[in-house]
């Protein structure tokens, strides 16, 4: 979708655009205030329950809030997209295009925009365990009888939760928009309920509480920022849904929703535990007191469900956009909506994070002990975020280098503070999200290095296709009516589909076209550039696909491109020859052994190209050939 495209959609629909962000965007940082303070003053922290504790941490969240999300984000980091598309991947892309192929960053661009991929995947794990987790705890609030019964409860609901991701969002998507809204509207009451008990709270909006706060208890309050991060959690995902709703919904969400709802029910709970510290179990729900209890469970249950939700659309549309950039093997992706290009589903992706997210619930047992584990993740992505945006801002818009720099050491300096603090809780939970996300940079990088000594491999093979067509038509077999398409890479010669063809059949077709897929590193190209024909003669043509890397690969589609090229297909008079290759690790090659044999193993069950492109099963003709990494 292009900016033009987007701006045009916004101006038509803008108040629904924002209702629709409301729900999908700001789902996981609108749910943190079940459990954020509730960590900060958990006895294992240290950090005791004073006034001045108190106003410094709230005063932190406040300024965090404010910096971080609305400064850095919401104003600054949404300017940063790839043809109106966001997210770590996209801003890869477009980081490596603002430097260029021959710079020596391309290659450290590349693996700090893995590195934040792989982040993003273990926090989306602990994103739907911590939320639901904490959701479901507001019963042991209201009676001692439910506390057995929380941890099955909540596997329960995120059980059915996952189960349901096949059948898609969109009947009940409707309504994501208006819980949230509905809950935002409940925080921001709650808030200016407890406030009103304790207005003096209210001076911790004055920055000089979270100086005077870090001065008196520099330890303790940097113990502290690896908790207060958790009000922050979610930021990543404006910035990743900018594609769906375009920049001003998500800004108008920002500034007249959710920011105004947070801060009032932080200041609140605030508030709240100045004039009653017993609370400090759970303030969330001691905020209306004991009638509210169950009301504020079916509420927050129905809210962290929908934060959920956002969290595993994001897992598989960012799993679509590795598979596009060559970082992971081809998977089964299914489309749950018809109008909606955008919903996806990912069965391999769905069940793997469910077996996780169930792991982590059950592991850990509580929202308390998950904050842990929650943090470490989601601040090392935002560090990522910040280096990358440096070289979008300098080498793309060709920003002062004096300014670029000092915005991002501003950042970065903010982001490391909140990732160092929440390294010392690596041997209390933070390795189970940086485990899942190693494993995730392990299977990309592994995928993307291993195809490239594929490549390697037959490039070393390869047979330039030009002087063999020379010379095949110097004394050419007999040729048969329809049209023969082979599928080649960037870097093959003569595709070994028609060498075996020849060698088997002795025959072509009428009509011969060599058919190579290209990546751009941008998310979308238009309908006109997504084609070229070379003719090579002799009735032979080189047919080039351009996609972006969220575009559809969707080869019937693109075929049917080509008639506005002078190239027209007739399906049932066109043969897909497709050479399946049987990868063999060897000694000697690239990676180490057992690395190969990982390539090797994800490569046999990748899925097909032939039901990847979409090409109709009757129409392929798949030849086999080996190659040893």
């Amino acid at each position: 979708m292009s900016d033009t495209a987007i701006q045009q959609h916004q101006k038509s629909s803008l108040p629904a655009l924002t209702l629709a962000a409301i729900g999908i965007v700001y789902g996981d940082i609108g749910t943190s205030p079940l459990y954020s303070l509730q960590t900060v003053f958990e006895a294992e922290h240290g950090l005791a329950l004073n006034p001045l504790n108190l106003f410094g941490v709230i005063s932190l969240i406040f300024w965090g809030l404010t910096l971080i999300v609305t400064l850095k984000y919401v104003t600054l980091i949404l300017r940063a997209n790839n043809r109106g598309e966001g997210g770590i991947m996209a801003l890869m892309a477009l980081a490596k295009t603002s430097v260029g192929k021959a710079s020596r960053w391309y290659i450290p661009l590349t693996i700090m925009g893995l590195i934040g991929a792989a982040l993003f995947y273990g926090d989306s794990v602990i994103t739907p365990a911590i939320s639901v987790l904490s959701a479901v705890e507001g019963l042991e609030v209201a009676t001692p009888f439910f506390k057995p019964y929380v941890v099955a409860l909540t596997v329960g609901v995120l059980i059915a939760l996952y189960s349901f991701q096949s059948h898609g969002t969109g009947g009940i998507g409707k309504w994501f928009g208006p819980v949230m809204t509905i809950w935002f509207v409940a925080l921001a009451a709650m808030g200016v309920i407890n406030i009103g008990k304790a207005p003096q709270i209210l001076s911790a909006v004055n920055p000089w509480h979270a100086f005077v706060f870090i001065s008196a208890n520099p330890w303790v309050a940097f113990v502290a920022l690896g908790a207060v991060v958790l009000a922050f959690t979610g930021a990543e995902a404006l910035y990743a849904d900018m594609g769906h709703f375009g920049k001003e919904p998500i800004r108008t969400a920002w500034f007249f929703i959710a920011f105004p709802s947070l801060a009032l029910n932080y200041l609140g709970q605030g508030g709240l535990l100045l004039t009653d510290p017993s609370t400090a179990d759970n303030p969330f729900y001691h905020q209306l007191g004991a009638w509210s209890v169950y009301p504020l469970v079916a509420l927050a249950t129905a809210a962290t469900i929908i934060a959920s939700q956002a969290t595993i659309s994001g897992a598989f549309s960012m799993t679509r956009e590795a598979i596009a950039l060559g970082y992971m093997p081809r998977m089964r992706v299914t489309h749950t909506s018809v109008s909606e290009i955008g919903q996806i589903y990912i069965p391999a992706i769905n069940w793997t994070q469910m077996i996780a997210v169930l792991l982590a619930v059950v592991g850990f047992g509580s929202s308390a002990a998950l904050g842990a584990a929650y943090g470490i993740a989601v601040t090392g992505t935002m560090a990522v975020t910040t280096v990358l945006t440096f070289f979008v801002i300098f080498y793309g818009w060709k920003y002062n280098l004096f300014l670029s720099c000092a915005a991002t050491v501003f950042f970065l300096i903010i982001d490391v503070s909140f990732f160092s603090a929440n390294a010392l809780k690596i041997t209390h939970g933070g390795w189970f999200p940086l485990s899942l996300g190693a494993v995730v940079f392990l299977i990309m990088a592994t995928w993307k290095q291993g195809r490239q000594l594929v490549f390697r491999n037959l490039l070393m093979h390869a047979i330039p296709l030009e002087g063999f067509l020379d010379s095949l038509f110097k004394a050419p077999p007999e040729r048969v009516p329809g049209t023969a398409i082979f599928l080649r890479s960037e870097t093959d010669g003569v595709p070994h589909a028609m060498l075996h063809n020849l060698s088997h059949n002795k025959i072509l077709h009428e009509r011969i076209v060599f058919l190579t897929i290209h990546t751009a590193d941008v998310p979308w190209l238009p309908p006109a550039e997504q084609v070229k024909i070379a003719d090579l003669g002799h009735n032979c043509f080189q047919l080039d696909v351009h996609l972006g890397f969220k575009d559809e690969p969707d080869i019937p589609k693109a075929l049917e491109l080509c008639k506005d090229k002078g190239m027209e297909f007739e399906m049932m008079e066109t043969s897909f020859f497709i050479a399946r290759q049987t990868l063999i690790a060897g000694p000697g090659g690239g990676m180490a052994l057992w690395r190969e044999h990982l390539f090797v193993a994800m490569s046999r069950n990748a899925r097909g190209a032939a039901d990847y492109y979409r090409i109709p099963p009757n129409r392929v003709i798949e030849l086999g050939t080996q190659v040893q990494i």
